[in-house]
C-alpha cells in the first residue's frame, strides 16, 4: 500500500476529531516510529509503498486514535526538551509548558553550575522528564527525584538509563511528613522543583477526553476544597531542606497564580515571581529562601 494512501486514510478517519494539522502530525510520528521514514522522504517519494503487515500498524493507530487514546502511549515514547522519554499509562505525558519550566531553571543556574555542584530535587517526578532534562543540561548537578508511585519510578529509571544520566530516585509521598526522613543523611538543596497535581475536580470539564480517560488521575487532580495541598507541603519541605538563598520552582494552575504566589510570600520567600507561559497563562512560580 502507498504511504500517501495511508495518509489520506488518517485524514478521512480522524480530521473530524482532531483537525487536519494534528492528524498530519500523528501520521508523521507513525511513519518515523514504525518505518524510520521522515516527512521529507515521503515528500520526495510520493509513491513509496510499504508491506501489508506494516500497514496493519497504521490501521491499529487509527483505531487507537479514534478511541481518543494518546498517540504517545501507543508509540510508547515522546520527545521532551530534545530528549526521548518512554511513557505509559502510569505517567503523565510531558507538556510543552513544563519544557518552559525546565528552560527557566537551566537558564537561571547554568553559570552557577559551572563553578559549583548544584543539588537539585524534583518532587513528583513521574516520567522523570524534569529531573533528567536538568541532569542532561546541568552536567555538574547532583539530581534527586521523588515520586509516590512505584510504577512511575520504574519508568523514570528506564528514562534515566535511556538518556544516560545518573539520578537518585526516592519512593515517598511529599504529603507524608516522614518523607523528610528520607533526606536526613543529605545536605541541603540548591534547587527544589515540582509540577505537582493541580487540576481541581471542578476543572475536569476543561480536560480533553484523551487526557481525562487515559492519563493517571493521581498525577493530575486535587480536591476543590484544598487545591494548594501539594504546594503547601512542598513549600514547608523546602523551608527545611533548601539552602539559604536556594530557589523553589513550581508549575502551577493558571487559575490559582496569585493564591500560590501568596503562599510563598506568607512563608517569607523573597524575589517571588509569577511567570506566564507562551500562551499567556500564569504557569510558573519561583521564590528564593531567605
Amino acid at each position: 500500500m502507498r504511504l500517501l494512501d495511508l495518509k489520506n486514510k488518517f485524514h478521512l478517519e480522524l480530521d473530524a476529531i482532531y483537525g487536519k494539522n494534528e492528524v498530519g502530525s500523528f501520521f508523521y510520528l507513525c511513519t518515523e516510529h514504525y518505518l524510520n521514514v521522515l516527512r521529507m522522504q515521503l515528500t520526495l517519494e510520493p509513491e513509496l509503498k510499504i508491506e501489508n503487515y506494516k500497514t496493519e500498524l497504521f490501521i491499529n493507530a487509527i483505531t487507537h486514535l479514534k478511541a481518543q487514546k494518546p498517540i504517545q502511549y501507543l508509540l510508547g515514547e515522546t520527545e521532551f526538551f530534545g530528549l526521548t522519554f518512554k511513557v505509559n499509562k502510569n505517567v503523565l505525558i510531558p507538556r510543552p509548558e513544563t519544557e518552559e519550566l525546565v528552560d527557566l531553571i537551566i537558564t537561571s543556574h547554568a553559570k552557577e553550575s559551572k563553578t559549583a555542584k548544584l543539588k537539585i530535587l524534583d518532587i513528583g517526578t513521574g516520567s522523570g522528564c524534569i529531573a533528567i532534562s536538568l541532569a542532561k543540561n546541568l552536567p555538574n548537578a547532583q539530581v534527586y527525584a521523588l515520586d509516590v508511585s512505584p510504577e512511575a519510578l520504574k519508568m523514570a529509571k528506564q528514562n534515566a538509563e535511556l538518556n544516560k544520566v545518573d539520578i537518585t530516585f526516592i519512593e515517598a509521598s511529599i504529603l507524608d511528613y516522614n518523607a523528610i526522613s528520607q533526606f536526613e543523611g543529605e545536605s541541603y538543596f540548591d534547587v527544589i522543583v515540582s509540577n505537582p497535581p493541580y487540576v481541581r475536580e471542578l476543572e475536569k470539564e476543561e480536560i480533553l477526553p484523551n487526557v481525562l480517560e487515559n492519563e493517571p488521575h493521581l498525577a493530575l487532580f486535587v480536591e476543590d476544597h484544598n487545591p494548594l495541598l501539594f504546594y503547601k507541603a512542598i513549600t514547608n519541605f523546602a523551608i527545611q531542606k533548601l539552602k539559604p538563598k536556594g530557589v523553589l520552582y513550581f508549575e502551577i494552575n493558571q487559575y490559582l497564580g496569585e493564591e500560590t504566589k501568596a503562599l510563598l510570600e506568607e512563608k517569607h520567600f523573597e524575589d517571588v515571581a509569577l511567570l506566564k507561559d507562551l500562551n499567556g497563562n500564569d504557569r510558573m512560580l519561583k521564590g528564593r529562601k531567605l
